[in-house]
């Protein structure tokens, strides 16, 4: 069987969308390429594939970045050695969706990885004050805590919640190929219902699911649609 992280999930385009990101970016992310005659390596890729599918690793890799790029700013090229560090100390090839570096003494390779990139400070997202305790700081705190692992310690990231973990929507690559869903059903879907004129009561009984459960659902969705326009 292919390791989860592995599988295809979305091409390019639909990923784009479901991470709120341009196509173009999500792709110089994915295959590199040149600008102004030099050829610039890929950030969730060792080489460059000419695939236009990507795996669900690269999408829980690329929430990551997206998280740091817009929240702090952080240079494409100091992410780009921060997380080719983490992958060849690691020997994986989606390190941000393995649960090690996030936990217990594997957060040490945050901090390694940090002053290999030359983050200053301030970019960290790992710091270590003087109690000795390595804590995560808030871009990584926000990823993190939309992401849920298979195992504490060594396992990989099997779920994204994309609207925070209070919200039912959850991407999850074993249930409707990934598309974002509650319960099982596509907020796509419940909220395609509303705009055709069904009322949120009758599309909550029609796919037996909580008020909530659909106006999570409608938010999510609309939220989408901002976010793109």
């Amino acid at each position: 069987m292919q390791p989860l992280l592995d599988r295809p999930l979305y091409d390019e385009t639909l990923a784009a969308q479901v991470l709120k990101l341009s196509p173009s970016t999500l792709h110089w992310w994915l295959e590199g390429g040149i600008r102004n005659g030099r050829f610039y390596e890929p950030v969730l890729r060792r080489t460059p594939t000419g695939q236009h599918v990507v795996t669900w690793g690269e999408v829980v890799e690329a929430r990551y970045l997206r998280e740091y790029r817009r929240t702090l700013g952080v240079r494409l090229s100091k992410l780009r050695v921060f997380i080719a560090y983490l992958r060849d100390e690691l020997d994986v090839p989606y390190p941000l969706a393995s649960a090690r570096p996030w936990v217990g003494a594997g957060r040490r390779l945050f901090v390694d990885a940090q002053m290999r990139a030359d983050l200053p400070p301030e970019l960290w997202a790992c710091v270590e004050p003087h109690t000795g305790v390595m804590l995560l700081t808030h871009p990584a705190e926000s990823f993190l805590e939309r992401v849920e692992f298979d195992d504490d310690q060594e396992g990989f990231v099997v779920r994204l919640w994309p609207a925070g973990r209070e919200s039912p929507v959850v991407i999850d690559p074993e249930v409707r190929f990934g598309t974002p869903s509650v319960r099982g059903i596509p907020t796509e879907v419940l909220a395609e219902q509303v705009v055709a004129g069904d009322s949120i009561e009758s599309v909550s009984a029609d796919f037996n699911l909580d008020l909530t459960d659909v106006i999570a659902a409608l938010s999510y969705e609309n939220h989408q649609l901002r976010s793109a326009a």
